[in-house]
């Protein structure tokens, strides 16, 4: 191994994903893109605080040529990705994997993401299991002895999710310093499963998250250029859709699409990292940027039925896939009652999007495959998308995206103890290593529970106040804090304390965390002797 990489843990599986040509291969690739990321990040940095501190987001002056010029398209979809209905989503967990296989989805979501906990075990069983998957060989046997194998004759197209431009890979060092982890979840999966896919008859395809901006967007495509070129596969041969879900990048869409066009696959509306864009945005803003309770938060709003408007325009004038948003629920056979409403809000929802011409969308559970597909069968018949259905009636509007008045719902006492309440108790599973939770009802991840803390974090540094006439303070949120911590039923080796103290890092502090998951990572799951050296 070049003595300029060293890995810092071990896990089981480790010396079958970190083999030579891997470790090769991401060192290239950290070569190639370091600099240029701790630049962007950089850029980012100063786009938040420009937001914090009142600018107004507005579509590019520099790139409207691109915007403007009608004639460009991206690459026509790719083998295994004409027809994206219904896709599902998950963490690369054994079980988790072979059911989503047999889902009856489209597509596979195989999340590295944020629905993985980035243990340095997940990380490693994540390229294990994937490894798995697509060679065709994974099987799981439960402790209670119940086996689950693949036994669908038509299995999901996978694409992978792996981490942002944000993380850092800190068991992985080159030269003292933690790799991208974006880098390390894409280059594992390409050096290991390219040429299985290819030879299957699909191809390497990625979801890529929260990116800010088409410069980032712009390195992605330098990156696949250049490991197509070092794995010696064609160009164009990797597919991305990126995910849409923060509010400048909802100003960039058409760019973005432009920058990845001979890799685009499309763009996909993230409804939940959206939300926590826009919060994280805004939170200065005052009473004209405050949203309500989270549970109010609902497609319907004016300023998310403009955003996902806007964004199948986009991809549809430029050829792309619009894929919708995650239906979060998750079916309980213990109360059928419950689960019958929650499946109707599901087939509206999915009823809503195929009507407005997105091609396909997410569920987190198998349970809700049917019910997503059969409103897209609705719509779609035997056509596999809605690719000429350019939605020429939808004029872009940068003002319509931020404005937050219009939206329906209030701040509740009810409201802001569930906030409190999802974040710790998702918190603390994700410190144990669960990156996908059910709770009440719901599939939280890091999403959802960046929503929950920000939401807290603003509502106190604005003093909202709730309808019931309370103040929304730090003294209260402690005492809600104080209060879930007692009644909730402790275990062997529960990371509770811990989870209540990232907790009141990240929402009840003055300063204000652009991401939970990097002070939990840094704080809790892969702590270094020596200081980061790059902010997010």
């Amino acid at each position: 191994m070049d003595d300029r990489i060293r890995i810092t843990e071990h896990a089981p599986g480790q010396e079958r994903v970190l083999t030579p040509h891997a470790l090769e291969l991401l060192l290239s690739l950290h070569d190639f893109a370091e600099a240029r990321r701790r630049e962007l990040r950089r850029l980012r940095r100063t786009r938040r605080a420009a937001l914090a501190d009142g600018a107004t987001p507005t579509f590019l002056p520099e790139t409207r040529h691109i915007r403007d010029d009608a004639t460009w398209q991206v690459a026509p979809p790719a083998p295994g990705l004409e027809d994206r209905r219904v896709e599902i989503t998950g963490p690369i967990e054994r079980k988790m994997t072979i059911n989503a296989l047999n889902s009856g989805a489209r597509v596979w979501l195989a999340d590295c993401e944020d629905s993985c906990s980035p243990t340095w075990e997940n990380v490693i069983k994540s390229q294990v299991n994937l490894q798995d998957a697509i060679a065709g060989t994974i099987a799981y046997t439960s402790p209670d002895g119940r086996e689950y194998r693949v036994t669908a004759e038509r299995t999901p197209t996978i694409v992978v999710r792996p981490r942002g431009w944000h993380l850092d890979e800190r068991r992985i060092l080159v030269d003292g310093e933690p790799m991208s982890a974006s880098l390390v979840d894409f280059g594992l999966h390409m050096v290991h499963n390219a040429d299985a896919l290819i030879a299957a008859g699909r191809g390497p395809y990625l979801y890529l998250p929260k990116i800010e901006s088409h410069l980032e967007a712009r390195l992605w495509n330098d990156v696949f250029r250049a490991t197509q070129d070092m794995l010696l596969i064609p160009r164009g041969t990797i597919r991305a859709t990126v995910l849409i879900e923060t509010i400048s990048a909802a100003f960039e869409m058409e760019e973005i699409l432009y920058e990845l066009r001979e890799h685009s696959s499309g763009l996909n509306a993230g409804r939940w990292d959206y939300l926590f864009s826009i919060i994280r945005a805004f939170r200065f803003r005052g009473d004209d940027f405050v949203l309500p309770d989270r549970a109010a938060l609902t497609m319907t709003a004016p300023f998310m039925r403009a955003y996902t408007e806007q964004l199948v325009r986009a991809c549809h004038r430029r050829g792309a896939h619009a894929i919708g948003g995650m239906s979060a629920f998750v079916p309980s056979a213990k109360d059928p009652a419950a689960t019958e409403v929650a499946l109707a809000q599901v087939a509206q929802d999915k009823r809503r999007e195929a009507g407005d011409g997105f091609d396909g969308s997410w569920v987190a559970h198998p349970g809700l495959v049917a019910v997503a597909q059969a409103e897209f069968d609705a719509v779609l018949g035997e056509q596999p998308h809605q690719l000429a259905r350019t939605r020429d009636d939808v004029v872009p509007d940068g003002a319509a995206l931020i404005d937050l008045t219009t939206t329906p719902g209030d701040i509740t006492e009810a409201g802001v103890r569930l906030n409190v309440e999802v974040a710790i108790r998702y918190m603390e599973a994700w410190l144990r290593g669960q990156g996908a939770v059910a709770i009440h009802s719901l599939m939280e991840d890091a999403a959802t529970a960046e929503i929950s803390r920000s939401q807290v974090w603003q509502w106190i540094h604005v003093e909202a106040r709730t309808v019931e006439g309370r103040t929304v303070s730090r003294d209260w949120v402690k005492r809600l804090v104080r209060e879930i911590a007692e009644a909730t039923p402790r275990t062997e080796g529960d990371r509770l304390d811990e989870a209540v103290a990232l907790f009141t890092e990240v929402a009840l502090r003055p300063t204000y965390p652009a991401f939970f998951t990097l002070a939990g990572t840094e704080r809790y799951l892969s702590p270094l002797t020596q200081p980061q050296a790059i902010a997010a």
